[in-house]
């Protein structure tokens, strides 16, 4: 490798981390004796969340587990081998999770609908289950800046909410703390890193094989915003860490009936004596 390439690469894994440590320390997702539960699909993303955990888990002032899980939902075609055999090299505790949830999805969804909801649903509800019954009081997940963007136009466009993947949220059943340590970094980092580092990346047969899903036209959408105006998306994602409740329209948000102009007024005439 080039020194160039080499500099340029260490560069890569250098702002990743710093930018995964400091979603870690913004939100408080890792704090010391806890044990968190890495789910790794295959994908580029959850591979490289994995790597950069191991090499802070190595540095950090606190002492935390890991342990590498992934769900084999028996797609296809999925290579069985590839994940344990890139886990052990990693010297990396790992549990392989088996269920046909591939079946399921593919005989519970109309032809031509999107599998994704049911499958992250089960996908979901699996992945709980293991953390508690085994103790792991954190389940780390590999969504990234830009599934956030995504999620956030997503919801205003689909569903008529301002809301989006938080970087830490108590699941529903108030039984799992989720975290997402990679907030802070960029798809197209991750992809150029997974790419460097060699990871061995595993497509999706079932939700990645469909056409004209509502996420991706998302993409294409914010893809082009930034090609065409660079810098934009980092501007929207910084405008979700600065809210004022009070310059939109949530009267659950902002009690309105308060403001009274009267009290302005006279607010006004006293510091104009």
């Amino acid at each position: 490798m080039a020194d160039k390439d080499r500099y340029e690469k260490n560069k890569l894994a250098k702002r990743l981390r710093r930018e995964t440590g400091r979603a870690i320390g913004d939100f408080s997702m890792i704090e010391d004796g806890d044990r968190v539960m890495v789910c790794v699909s295959g994908g580029k993303d959850s591979l490289a969340m994995l790597d950069i955990l191991i090499n802070l888990q190595a540095h950090a002032p606190i002492r935390f587990e890991l342990l590498a899980v992934n769900l084999d939902q028996k797609q296809p075609g999925f290579p069985e081998a590839a994940l344990p055999r890139h886990f052990e090299s990693l010297n990396v505790p790992y549990r392989i999770i088996e269920e046909d949830t591939y079946t399921l999805v593919k005989d519970m969804v109309p032809e031509g609908k999107t599998y994704c909801g049911w499958c992250s649903r089960f996908r979901r509800g699996i992945l709980y289950k293991f953390a508690n019954v085994h103790g792991y009081n954190k389940i780390a997940l590999g969504h990234h800046r830009d599934d956030i963007l995504e999620t956030l136009f997503l919801n205003m466009f689909h569903g008529g909410k301002l809301k989006t993947m938080p970087p830490k949220l108590l699941s529903d059943d108030r039984q799992n703390v989720v975290i997402r340590p990679l907030a802070y970094c960029k798809e197209s980092d991750l992809a150029a890193y997974a790419e460097s580092a060699g990871l061995p990346v595993i497509p999706c047969n079932l939700c990645g094989s469909q056409d004209n899903l509502q996420r991706q036209v998302i993409k294409e959408m914010l893809q082009s915003w930034e090609k065409s105006h660079p810098g934009r998306l980092q501007t929207i994602f910084r405008s979700m860490t600065d809210v004022v409740p009070s310059h939109l329209l949530d009267r659950d948000l902002h009690d309105f009936k308060e403001i009274d102009a009267r009290q302005v007024r006279q607010l006004l005439d006293l510091v104009n004596l």
